[in-house]
């Protein structure tokens, strides 16, 4: 039997209503929108308001997706949500999606790997569908990042958004005559050992909280820029394709900076960038897709064309991810 594609049929993404530009957060934090723009490239965020919950975002992107891949509920077999800041700490951030979207008994857990936990999500569902244990799998990135940030602290609060993107990821037969579609290498790592660089400083086993974000900018900008470019060349090497053959680069959105450089050491044009910073702020595992969706939204990115993901976080936990879309 030949093998099945692992297709990126669907795409959606959902945000707060709420904008909160950097004149807003200069009000209330002793900040400005020329210091947060000229080390960030962040211009607003969107920031939930206090009984919206991250399954919320996650169910919204869901629909969005699931509607562009023309696929119902009864069709799904598999949701995996990538996650830091679920809803409750069990049951899982996909039960409450599966539930609120109707999605009948299937496969439904979480991964947490920060700002790299859609492409953990994304890896992991492809295996599902590869092994034949899914034909139709919901891969969501959605957070609600302004629950633990500590307002007091301006070098990380003004830095995050809230928001959720979503693919649907479907089985589909080979094509003949025509280069392969879908997922065509991942790549994933992390490093114990570098996590005191970002991360909270709390949790349930712990403190009993959720804790703060914490993070160590100088360090943090340096592996990014080394592990995101590295995983970028170790894809594009296992898939055996060229960088050059690379029509768009969907990077993690955490600083436009980090883009930027990575962007130079790929040797990339940034006209083959897709930047959303400016709007979203750093959205953890939320912001490759909602990068994805706004770039389909407007018609930049088309069919056929061959995208690279590639993100790191927290963990510090990095990958990539060359999808032939």
């Amino acid at each position: 039997m030949s093998k099945l594609e692992c297709v990126i049929t669907g795409v959606g993404s959902a945000l707060p209503e709420q904008v909160v530009t950097n004149h807003d957060l200069a009000m209330k934090v002793d900040t400005s929108d020329e210091w947060i723009r000229s080390r960030s490239g962040i211009a607003e965020r969107r920031i939930a308001s206090g009984d919206e919950v991250t399954s919320d975002f996650a169910t919204d992107a869901a629909w969005k997706a699931m509607d562009r891949a023309g696929v119902k509920p009864r069709d799904i077999d598999l949701v995996i949500v990538a996650t830091v800041t679920p809803d409750t700490t069990f049951p899982s951030t996909a039960v409450h999606v599966q539930r609120k979207l109707g999605v009948p008994p299937c496969i439904a857990f979480d991964v947490s790997a920060a700002c790299a936990g859609f492409l953990y999500a994304l890896n992991t569902a492809h295996a599902f569908i590869a092994t034949g244990q899914a034909r139709h799998a919901l891969v969501i990135g959605a957070e609600k990042l302004s629950c633990f940030l500590d307002w007091d602290d301006r070098a990380t609060c003004v830095l995050f958004g809230d928001g959720a993107g979503a693919v649907v990821l479907s089985a589909a037969p080979p094509r003949t005559a025509r280069p392969p579609r879908g997922v065509l290498a991942t790549y994933l790592a992390a490093d114990g050992r570098l996590a005191k660089h970002l991360h909270t400083d709390g949790g349930p086993a712990s403190t009993g909280t959720v804790g703060r974000v914490r993070m160590n900018g100088k360090e943090v900008f340096r592996h990014a820029v080394e592990e995101i470019s590295g995983a970028v060349f170790e894809v594009t090497e296992r898939a055996k394709v060229s960088r050059h053959e690379i029509d768009w680069f969907v990077p993690h959105q955490a600083n436009i900076r980090i883009i930027q450089s990575c962007a130079k050491k790929l040797e990339l044009d940034e006209s083959k960038v897709i930047v959303t910073i400016d709007k979203h702020a750093n959205t953890s595992s939320a912001s490759i897709p909602l990068a994805l969706d706004a770039a389909v939204s407007d018609g930049r990115i088309e069919r056929d064309q061959l995208l690279v993901f590639a993100a790191l976080g927290g963990g510090l936990a990095w990958g990539s991810a060359l999808v032939r879309y």
